[in-house]
Formats: structure tokens, C-alpha cells, sequence
């Protein structure tokens, strides 16, 4: 039926029409908005007429604005009313138009260090939050050694002091990504440095009380660092497009690379000259004023910044569509996905030769190279640095793939697949060396070509389901904690019993199911909305 003979049959009787002739009502018109052609008869069906509404004149076009007919009739018109609202996506499209429109006025006012992009400023903040985060951690592993002279602690009682810091954060890693996927990661990561900063500040009071006292605080901290890489990875995943998002968390992660160089660069130094106690006062400072910071200039997405340019508020959410806070967790729908369980598998596999390198290179270099402490604690400082550098160089390398057409699934297999057989290849090569200059090359190749993994898995977090980062980050790196905890603990029973070739051995093998396990089943596309 066309639009006239419908519009006709609206109407029930001409002749009766005819009898109201004289009535000079007001005509009445509402602008209604389509797309194209097709769309008239779809908002024609949109309207609700009252019952008694008659038609004065009516001039009838279709959306491209062509006159098709027009029917007289002596009528008196009435309002009438649109029964259905337009759609969410066109209303916030529509009030996002109105706030740019008037922002685009003062735009020539804006000094230029305003107009560094805000969603840069979030992840500079999130990765100064991962510096004190590995700052605070590492401390502990060198003041442990005047701690336990000073207080008589057995090697027992100083690995149970030091495993003290995983039970918290094993415990909080789940929870801190379903808290940031309700309440926003702002609050979850604020939570998280203000409370691993106080842990970190009472711990040499904890120590002088006693044992379990120290033991509960070394957990607290666990408890704190455990929400911040979920809360991180939820707040980046509404502030960064899918083309930058290798580059941001490249960065965010080597925030955590330095600082591990930092800790382990300045402990030593205060300890000599104000002891240990300083190490944990001074360290846990900084979080507060980074605190401070953080609440002043932090948004958990750019929709509640009120001081977010236009252009960068077009930019983020050209790639994203704006999605209600979460409410409830599809635990079903999420462990029914193969990528998940990728990224689960991945994530422990990648995390046990991590670990292993990192918890027992210092072991290495003394026992296997014959290095002496102070050299053990130079070459350790080297993976370190290394790895903030190669990340960011994947990362760049990543994200100028996907800006060049290459799908974000490849992208992904690619580089995790780099950093899965790099660090294979090189601690394969590790029984072959002769000098301990090859052997400290080949471990530093290792940890750098390990660190493509951010532009990997890391990443991929915020490709499957944006709106779950969190808890997807929280389910794989639970995998990836207790690879961790495992492998330290078996690696020490491997060299009670074998040597270190069985113990790199191990490791290469997960190194190669992780890369097999990886490419079957991963993918760059959402597939959690």
C-alpha cells in the first residue's frame, strides 16, 4: 500500500468531512527524521492518532523530501503523538553533538599543555601506578636480608614471609575485576595504591610486634596489588581506541619493568645509609601523592570527564559503542568461550617460565656463572630494562599493523607467538653457551622477546569483552599466579633432584603449548558484549 491510500484510509468518511468544512483549525505539523526512503512507512507506523483527530490539508512527500500527493479535506486537526522514543544511539549521538557544538566554540582558548590527549594522560597515570606497584614489592627481597639478621628468621620463616604477599594476591584478583567492571576503575585503582601504600608503610611496625602481625600485612599489600591490573585493564578499555591499545598497555606494563629497576636500584642505597625501615616509609609515601593526583585528574571513561575536548571524545568512541555500567557477571556465557580459555592456558604457561626467570636468576648467575652478589644484582637489573624497552617497541609495531589493515586477530597471534618461542629458542640455548657474557645475553633475549606479550594476551582482554576486562584479566592472571607460585615452588624441587637444563626444559615445553593452544584458539574479534 502507498503512503497516500493509507494515509486515505485513515480517514472514515468523506461526506462527513464535507459537514465540518468551515473548521479553520490550526494544521500542526511534527518533523520526523529518516535515513533514507525506505524508512516513511516505518515511522508512519510509529504514530498513535486520536480517536476523534480529523485532517484539515496534508501535504504528503517522502523522505526525499518528492511530493507524492495531496488530499483536501475541511477537517479540524489535532496534536497527535509519537508513541515510541528514538533510539539510545541517536539520543546520545544528539546530546554528544550538542556538548561538542558549544566546547568547539572556546576552542582557541585552550592552552597548548590542556591539549595533551587526556586518555594519554590516563595511561601515564596508570603506569606511574604500576611503578610504585613494583617498587613496593621488590623491596621486600632486598631488605629481607638485614630483616631476618636482625630478627633471627630461618630460610623457612623467610620464604613464608615472602609467599605471605601472594595469599592476598591470589584472593583479590577475580574480585578486583568484577568491582571495576560495577563500580569503574577509577575507584578499584585508587583503592588498590592507597591500600598496598599503607600495607607498605606499616610493614617494619608489623615487623617489630611479631611474626603473624607481619605475615597479615605482607597479605593486605597482596590484597591491594591484586586489584590493580583488573582495574587498570577496565579503565583502559573505555579510554583507548583498538588502534592504540598494544602502544598503552606496552607502556603501562613497562611502568612495572622500571619499577623493579627502581626498587632494586634504590633499596640497597637507603638501607646503607638510613636502614630498613626506610625502605618501606619512603616507598609507600609516594603512593599517597600519587593518590592525590589520581583523584584529581582520573576518570573511569571519558563519558564523565567534563573537561574532555570534543575531538578526543570522537576519536575514542569512533571504535566503541557507550554500554550501561555492568550489573551481573555471565560466568556461563564467559567459561563457554574458547578464547577465554585460551587467554586462561596462555596466561599460565607464559606466567611459569616469567616467574622462574625472575624468582630465581639471581640463583643462577650465582651458583651457574659464578657471579658475585653485587653482580648478581647488576645483571638482574638488565631483563628489566630491557623488557620496558621491547615492549614498547611491540607495542608501536603492533598497532602500526593494525592501522595498516592487517586484522587484529593476526596481530595478536602473531605477537604472542614471538613472545612465547623467543624466550624458548633462547633458554634452549642457554645448555650450549660457554661464558657467562652469551649465557646473561641469551637470558636478557629471553625476558625482551617475552615482553611482545603485552601486545599478545595482555591485549587481548579488551579485544574479546571490553565490558568484562576486568574479570577476564582477573580469571587468566589467577592462571597466571599460581603458574607462578607452582613454578617457583617445583623449580626448587627439579634442582634438588636435576639440574637447571631439566628446570629451562619445563619451561619450554609450556612455552610451546601456550604457543599451540594460542593460535588454535584465540581471536581479536568481540565476542562477549
Amino acid at each position: 500500500m502507498n503512503t497516500g491510500a493509507f494515509l486515505l484510509s485513515l480517514a472514515p468518511d468523506f461526506s462527513y468531512l464535507q459537514k465540518r468544512k468551515s473548521s479553520n483549525a490550526p494544521r500542526v505539523t511534527r518533523k520526523i527524521l529518516c535515513s533514507n526512503s525506505d524508512c516513511q512507512s516505518e515511522r508512519l507506523s510509529r504514530l498513535s492518532l486520536k480517536p476523534h483527530s480529523s485532517f484539515s490539508s496534508l501535504s504528503l512527500e517522502s523522505c526525499g523530501r518528492r511530493k507524492i500527493g495531496r488530499v483536501w479535506a475541511d477537517v479540524k486537526s489535532e496534536p497527535y503523538d509519537i508513541t515510541e522514543s528514538a533510539p539510545d544511539s541517536v539520543k546520545f549521538i544528539d546530546d554528544l553533538n550538542d556538548v561538542t557544538t558549544a566546547k568547539d566554540s572556546s576552542e582557541g582558548t585552550v592552552p597548548w599543555w590542556e591539549q595533551f590527549p587526556k586518555r594519554w594522560v590516563i595511561v601515564i597515570l596508570c603506569s606511574s601506578a604500576f611503578l610504585l606497584c613494583n617498587m613496593d614489592r621488590v623491596n621486600m627481597s632486598i631488605a629481607i636480608l638485614p630483616m631476618s639478621a636482625e630478627y633471627n628468621w630461618n630460610p623457612a620463616t623467610v620464604g613464608l614471609i615472602q609467599s605471605s604477599f601472594f595469599w592476598g594476591y591470589l584472593l583479590t584478583q577475580i574480585a578486583g575485576g568484577i568491582w571495576a567492571d560495577k563500580v569503574g576503575g577509577k575507584r578499584v585503582l585508587g583503592f588498590g595504591v592507597i591500600w598496598w601504600s599503607i600495607a607498605t608503610v606499616l610493614t617494619p611496625v608489623a615487623a617489630k610486634i611479631g611474626l603473624p602481625f607481619l605475615l597479615v600485612v605482607r597479605a593486605f599489600m597482596g590484597i591491594g596489588e591484586g586489584v590493580a591490573m583488573p582495574a587498570m585493564n577496565n579503565i583502559l578499555s573505555k579510554w583507548i581506541p583498538v588502534g592504540e591499545r598494544s602502544r598503552s598497555l606496552a607502556l603501562v606494563y613497562s611502568g612495572m619493568y622500571l619499577g623493579s629497576v627502581t626498587g632494586l636500584a634504590f633499596s640497597p642505597m637507603l638501607i646503607h645509609n638510613l636502614g630498613w625501615p626506610s625502605v618501606f616509609y619512603s616507598f609507600g609515601s609516594v603512593g599517597t601523592v600519587w593518590f592525590a593526583v589520581w583523584l584529581s585528574k582520573a576518570h573511569s571513561s571519558p563519558f564523565e570527564d567534563p573537561e574532555l575536548r570534543p575531538e578526543e571524545m570522537r576519536l575514542i568512541i569512533s571504535t566503541s559503542v557507550p554500554k550501561e555500567p555492568v550489573t551481573t557477571i555471565p560466568w556461563r556465557l564467559i567459561l563457554s568461550k574458547a578464547p577465554v580459555w585460551a587467554l586462561i592456558v596462555s596466561h599460565f604457561c607464559h606466567n611459569w617460565g616469567t616467574f622462574i626467570l625472575l624468582t630465581w636468576m639471581p640463583t643462577y648467575y650465582n651458583q651457574v656463572l659464578k657471579f658475585n652478589l653485587m653482580e648478581s644484582g647488576l645483571f638482574c637489573v638488565l631483563p628489566w630494562l630491557i623488557m620496558a624497552i621491547s615492549a614498547n617497541v611491540g607495542g608501536w609495531i603492533a598497532d602500526t599493523l593494525v592501522s595498516k589493515g592487517l586484522s587484529v586477530t593476526m596481530v595478536r597471534k602473531i605477537m604472542q607467538s614471538i613472545g612465547f618461542l623467543g624466550p624458548a629458542f633462547f633458554l634452549t640455548q642457554l645448555s650450549h653457551v660457554n661464558s657467562p657474557a652469551m649465557a646473561v645475553l641469551c637470558m636478557t633475549c629471553s625476558q625482551g622477546t617475552d615482553a611482545f606479550s603485552q601486545s599478545g594476551l595482555y591485549s587481548n582482554h579488551q579485544d574479546i569483552g571490553p565490558r568484562y576486562a576486568g574479570v577476564l584479566l582477573g580469571l587468566s592472571n589467577t592462571a597466571g599466579v599460581l603458574a607462578g607460585v607452582l613454578g617457583t615452588t617445583a623449580t626448587g624441587y627439579i634442582l634438588q633432584h636435576g639440574s637447571w637444563d631439566d628446570v629451562f626444559k619445563v619451561s619450554v615445553g609450556l612455552y610451546l603449548v601456550g604457543t599451540v593452544v594460542w593460535n588454535l584458539f584465540s581471536t581479536g574479534e568481540k565476542i562477549l558484549d
